[in-house]
C-alpha cells in the first residue's frame, strides 16, 4: 500500500480517535431515535380513555428516561470509584477534606448520566405521540379550556379520544386538536434541547474558566487519563492472567506457588481515591501521585488475598 494512502488512513483514524466522545453521543442519539420509533410504532397503543390516558402516556414518556438515567449511573466508573467502600470509610467521599470537589464530581456524574434521558425526552416530545396521549387524558379545567375554548361541549367529552380514530368529532376538529397537542409537545422538546445546550455551554465555560492549568496542559491531562486507563486495563488483564495461571499450576502440580509481588491494600486504596489537583505537585492522577511519592513504606504483598476477617470477600 502506498505511503500516501497509509498516511491518509492514519490521519482519518486519528481524527475519529480524537472525536470518540462526539461519535459516542451521536451513536447514542441514533439509538435513542430508533428506540423511540420502535416504542411508538410497535408497543405504544394509547387507550383513549379519560382514566388511563395520562398514566399510560406519561409512563412511556418518563419511564424509559428513568431507566436510561439508572443505566447511566450504573455504568459510571467515577460513581463506583467514589461510592465503593464509603460505608466503611466515609472519608473516601471527600478525600483530603475537599467536600466542594466531591460535590462537583457528583454533579458531573449526574450530568453525564442525564445525557441519554434528555435525548429520549427531546426525541419523544418532538415526535409528540406520548405527549398527545398523556395530555388528552387530563381533566384539569385549564387544559380543557385551553384546547376547547369557543368549542362545543362535545370537544370536552371527546378530547381523550383525539389521539385515536374513535373520536366522534369531525375530521377537521380532530386534526385541529391533534395539531395543537403536537405543537405543544414539540415546543417542550425544543425547550429541553435549548436549555440542555445552554447549560452544557455555560458549564463548560465555567469549568474552563476555573481551570488551574492552561488549555494545552488540560488537553494533555485528558489524553493522559485516557491512556492510563487503557494501559491499566491491559496490565490488570495481564497480571490477573499470570496470577491465575500460577495458582492453577500450583494447585494441579501440588507444589508451593512461586513468589508473586503484588500491590498492598494501602496502595490500592490510594490509587482508587478521587484525584484532586494541587499546584504543589506535578501529577495527573492518583496513580502518578502514588508512584512518584516517597512514602512507600509498606512492602508489596507476596500473596494477594482478600481480608475475609473484616468482611471483604469476592464471589
Amino acid at each position: 500500500m502506498p505511503a500516501e494512502v497509509m498516511d491518509g488512513f492514519q490521519t482519518v483514524l486519528r481524527f475519529f480517535m480524537n472525536q470518540k466522545a462526539t461519535i459516542g453521543y451521536s451513536f447514542m442519539a441514533l439509538l435513542t431515535i430508533g428506540g423511540e420509533r420502535v416504542f411508538s410504532m410497535v408497543s405504544f397503543q394509547c387507550p383513549c380513555n379519560h382514566d388511563q390516558n395520562f398514566a399510560y402516556g406519561i409512563t412511556f414518556l418518563l419511564g424509559p428516561a428513568a431507566v436510561l438515567l439508572v443505566l447511566g449511573l450504573f455504568m459510571s466508573t467515577r460513581l463506583w470509584r467514589l461510592y465503593t467502600g464509603c460505608c466503611l470509610n466515609p472519608l473516601k467521599l471527600c478525600p483530603r477534606g475537599n467536600c466542594f470537589g466531591c460535590l462537583r464530581v457528583v454533579l458531573n456524574i449526574i450530568s453525564g448520566a442525564c445525557v441519554a434521558p434528555v435525548m429520549w425526552l427531546s426525541v419523544a416530545l418532538l415526535n409528540g405521540t406520548f405527549y398527545e396521549c398523556a395530555v388528552s387524558g387530563l381533566d384539569d379545567n385549564v387544559v380543557v379550556n385551553l384546547f376547547c375554548v369557543n368549542k362545543t361541549l362535545k370537544c370536552r367529552e371527546e378530547l381523550a379520544h383525539v389521539p385515536c380514530d374513535r373520536s366522534q368529532l369531525t375530521p377537521g376538529e380532530r386534526m385541529e386538536l391533534l395539531l395543537m397537542l403536537r405543537a405543544q409537545s414539540q415546543i417542550l422538546g425544543w425547550c429541553i434541547i435549548i436549555v440542555a445546550a445552554v447549560v452544557g455551554l455555560c458549564g463548560t465555560c465555567y469549568t474552563n474558566c476555573r481551570s488551574k492549568v492552561s488549555y494545552l496542559q488540560l488537553t494533555f491531562w485528558k489524553r493522559y487519563v485516557e491512556k492510563e486507563k487503557e494501559h491499566f486495563d491491559s496490565f490488570a488483564l495481564s497480571y490477573a492472567s499470570r496470577l491465575a495461571e500460577r495458582n492453577l499450576q500450583s494447585f494441579f502440580e501440588n507444589k508451593e506457588p512461586a513468589p508473586f509481588p503484588f500491590p498492598n491494600h494501602r496502595a490500592w486504596e490510594e490509587i482508587s481515591a478521587l484525584y484532586t489537583f494541587s499546584r504543589s505537585e506535578q501529577s495527573y492522577s492518583t496513580l502518578q501521585r502514588y508512584v512518584e511519592g516517597t512514602d512507600h513504606n509498606d512492602a508489596p504483598e507476596k500473596r494477594p488475598v482478600m481480608d475475609v476477617e473484616h468482611g471483604i470477600e469476592m464471589s
